[in-house]
């Protein structure tokens, strides 16, 4: 097991280029993680990695090992997965991933139901609204809001979401409930967007009389966490488009009220992505199956679009 640990550090630090990072992936110290590389490194007579304080590069012998230490871990992981659907008593870690607002609404509430079904399986849950590399970062599913961009990945369609544009009772006083969807840009409303660095230029897709119409909207106030432009809604700051399961609360509360009913935003996909290979894995099927029955009911129930 020390040999397959050292291997396991080796090929994080190899994914994430940093010791330090590699350590809090694997909840160990900086200085195991140092340790193992050493150990590793010392077993095979060649130096892995350049290390600098400043810098961490995998050597020429580094890069021919990785290839085959990961092929190494794939086989130990789904030799144990043969074993846990034969016993049917899956263990193990899964590393989970999702946007802040489907995680903190619709995957953390059901992991205790989870873990109570299955209480040898781990769950390490990443929320995040920034874009993932499921294979660079080590994760065996990731729930999206949208379109994937990796055509390697395999996809698991939980449903669409229904999307609406809203904003407190305070800003539709003060400056008014737009008419159409050209309001947006003629009266300059101040549009809260979700946008990263290096994103192009912010649309919003309407649906209106004569079909989807992609509003270029702006305002002073962009974040790249959903919560938080949530919360700028609340405060009176502008517009924002959401997915109706994560305002529904504050819509029913009268908290936010909804602006262009009748052009309201295209729905949204909510998805499961996996490798190929982590789908054999019992444990991420289990993960999986339980969370797509547990977020369709949720959605379901978050009801209509206000009218």
């Amino acid at each position: 097991m020390a040999y397959l640990d050292n291997i396991r550090t080796f090929v994080r630090v190899y994914d994430l280029g940093s010791m330090s990072a590699a350590a809090r992936d694997l909840r160990i110290s900086a200085a195991v993680a140092s340790s193992r590389i050493s150990q590793l490194e010392e077993h095979l007579g060649v130096r892995l990695f350049q290390r600098t304080t400043r810098m961490l590069n995998p050597t020429e012998q580094g890069q021919i090992f990785y290839p085959g230490a990961v092929k190494i871990l794939e086989a130990v992981d789904e030799a144990e997965a043969e074993i846990s659907d034969v016993t049917e008593n899956p263990r193990g870690t899964l590393y989970i991933a999702a946007p802040l607002g489907v995680g903190q609404r619709l995957i953390a509430p059901a992991v205790p139901g989870f873990r109570d079904a299955y209480p040898q399986i781990r769950i390490r849950l990443r929320l995040s609204d920034r874009k993932l590399d499921i294979t660079a970062e080590g994760l065996d599913a990731a729930f999206i809001l949208g379109q994937p961009e990796d055509s390697s990945l395999r996809i698991r369609k939980i449903a669409d979401c229904p999307r609406l544009l809203c904003a407190s009772p305070d800003y539709i006083a003060r400056r008014g409930q737009p008419r159409s969807s050209a309001d947006l840009v003629a009266d300059k409303h101040d549009c809260l967007n979700l946008r990263f660095p290096g994103a192009p230029e912010f649309q919003w897709p309407l649906e209106g009389p004569e079909g989807v119409r992609r509003v270029p909207v702006e305002g002073p106030l962009e974040c790249d966490h959903g919560e938080v432009l949530t919360g700028w809604a609340l405060a009176g700051m502008g517009i924002v488009l959401k997915p109706l399961f994560e305002v529904v609360d504050h819509l029913r509360a009268k908290r936010l009220v909804p602006v262009l009913p009748k052009e309201p935003p295209v729905p949204v996909q909510m998805a499961c992505l996996y490798t190929h290979r982590r789908r054999q894995d019992p444990k991420t099927r289990l993960f999986i199956d339980y969370m797509v029955d547990h977020i369709q009911k949720a959605v379901s129930e978050a009801g209509q679009l206000p009218r």
